[in-house]
């Protein structure tokens, strides 16, 4: 190996453990815990180190957020399987990100509860137009177009109820870390609200039609 990757592996190394020190940090504290100090005290280093291999405490958050938006997409990823029905894809995704928040535990409520601008900036999803600008709202609204009688709905109501189902999942999901939830009650709750859900999207006509 030469010097030059030497270095580099080092360096990459470093960042990592900065990384490590800040996940374990929201694990203990919240999002609201991280400091350059407190990283820095974590892994024996000063704080001058850490900025040498980030520019401040947000680029670090940034990076977590990222690794969090991930794993909802990944735990969304039965929308976008074959051969499945539509309803059997939204029900099995909808499962699928409540376990992943119950899984994450006081994480999940530290990151999706923060209103600061560098969480939201990856976490918002009830903005007008998030459809767009987020991909697991998209992925919502590709698979509600599939279901029957919903190819014909305006993009205002598919939107709007694609982050109804989120909204209603999230709170579920919150509530169930909260609450401390056992996992048979759990299981009962998300197969009836998946019902639910798919029971209200049968008859799009009576849905809201969403916009002005």
């Amino acid at each position: 190996m030469s010097i030059a990757e030497r270095k580099e592996r080092e360096k990459a190394e470093m960042r990592e453990d900065i990384l490590n020190a800040a996940r374990e940090i929201v694990s203990h504290s919240g999002i609201d815990g991280i400091s350059i100090r407190k990283i820095a005290g974590m892994i024996d280093y000063s704080p001058a180190i850490i900025y040498h291999y980030f520019k401040n405490k947000e680029e670090i958050i940034g990076i977590l957020m990222e690794e969090e938006y991930r794993r909802i997409l990944a735990a969304l990823s039965p929308l976008q399987t074959t051969g499945n029905s539509p309803e059997e894809r939204l029900k099995e995704s909808i499962k699928s990100f409540m376990m992943l928040a119950v899984e994450m535990g006081d994480a999940y409520k530290s990151i999706m509860l923060n209103s600061s601008p560098a969480v939201l900036a990856r976490t918002s999803v009830l903005q007008q137009g998030a459809a767009c600008e987020r991909p697991a709202i998209s992925m919502v609204c590709r698979v509600l177009r599939e279901l029957p009688g919903w190819a014909g709905s305006t993009d205002a109501q598919v939107e709007l109820t694609a982050q109804t189902i989120w909204s209603l999942a999230f709170g579920l999901a919150l509530r169930s870390i909260v609450e401390q939830v056992n996992e048979e009650q759990r299981q009962r709750l998300m197969e009836h609200t998946t019902e639910f859900v798919l029971q209200a999207l049968r008859n799009p006509a009576k849905q809201p039609k969403g916009g002005m």
